[in-house]
């Protein structure tokens, strides 16, 4: 579910007049979702998603998250693009929240993705990487290693309850990190979420990326990992190596990665599928049943932890292969 805040009729009006968007025709809450609020919102002058930011998302972090997908519409990655407020800003509130409307984008997420999209997902990462180079404004990703130290620190106490010898293992992980986390390869601005329900498709094409409310500086080759833990496993968690080799030729053959990043991958991907591991685990043990915020296993990326952990060279990826 994805409505933690409902807005009335009234309250909606009176947010639109600060727009010049036309009358207002419906609106109906999304139920996708797992972070804020979101509405489609259908006025005289189109069609567009009203977000609401709860209580999770920073404000302070929001003239990032819409000056970035304002910079990469711009320079012609199919992104979302804020509207602007009748005063030039992009946020505004409503029922006690900080709000944007943004355009429509046409499409679907895929369910079963095939070798195509992925290949076609690299090729659009990899061009979002590029078109980042000259965004002016910096944030520093959360929910890297240190971010991921906090939330091990709130979850340790009972991880072994999910599982036993979780503690001891993840342990072994940040240990791990410490001994060899790079530091020094390409970085900008990254999605740090590119998820199959982020990017939209109309059969074969993508026709645009969305949910740019992780997105901050890290490692390029990290946001290559994330994507090879997201589109690259099967329901079974077995890593499919055609859809591998497809995504990585897609995002090389707009900006070839460095040998250094290749050799990083295995340890990047491991830390990826932790982060994701964490904050599933730590949501998992510290929200009750029944609450708003959706609850995910973290047994799917536990398992692509332990594969990447065993990954002998980056040919396994489909890295080399033609």
């Amino acid at each position: 579910m994805a409505v933690y805040t409902d807005i009335s009729e009234v309250e909606l009006a009176q947010f639109l007049a600060g727009y010049d968007l036309g009358e207002m025709m419906s609106y109906k809450g999304i139920a996708e979702g797992s972070e804020n609020s979101n509405f489609y919102l259908h006025t005289s002058a189109g069609t567009y998603i009203l977000t609401l930011y709860e209580r999770r998302v920073d404000a302070g972090d929001l003239p990032f998250f819409l000056g970035l997908m304002q910079h990469l519409a711009n320079k012609g990655i199919s992104c979302p693009l804020p509207v602007e407020r009748r005063d030039g800003s992009l946020i505004g509130e409503i029922a006690g929240r900080p709000a944007a409307i943004i355009t429509f984008l046409e499409g679907v997420w895929v369910r079963r993705p095939t070798a195509a999209h992925c290949r076609a997902v690299g090729e659009a990462l990899a061009g979002l990487h590029l078109a980042g180079s000259d965004f002016a404004l910096k944030r520093d990703n959360a929910l890297s290693v240190d971010g991921w130290r906090r939330l091990w620190a709130q979850a340790r106490p009972r991880a072994d309850e999910f599982e036993p010898g979780l503690v001891a293992e993840i342990d072994g992980e940040f240990d791990a990190f410490a001994a060899g986390w790079p530091d020094d390869l390409p970085a900008g601005v990254i999605h740090a979420d590119l998820f199959p329900d982020n990017v939209f498709f109309l059969g074969d094409r993508l026709s645009g990326l969305i949910d740019f409310y992780f997105a901050c500086n890290d490692l390029f080759a990290y946001d290559v990992a994330t994507c090879l833990n997201a589109w690259c496993f099967e329901k079974d968690n077995a890593f499919n190596l055609t859809k591998g080799q497809a995504f990585l030729s897609g995002y090389e053959s707009v900006r070839p990665l460095q040998e250094a990043e290749r050799q990083a991958l295995p340890l990047l991907a491991r830390g990826s599928a932790l982060r994701f591991t964490l904050t599933r685990l730590y949501d998992w043990l510290t929200i009750p049943d029944g609450a708003l915020v959706q609850k995910r296993d973290p047994n799917e990326f536990i398992r692509r932890l332990r594969f990447h952990r065993h990954i002998g060279g980056v040919s396994e990826y489909g890295l080399g292969r033609s």
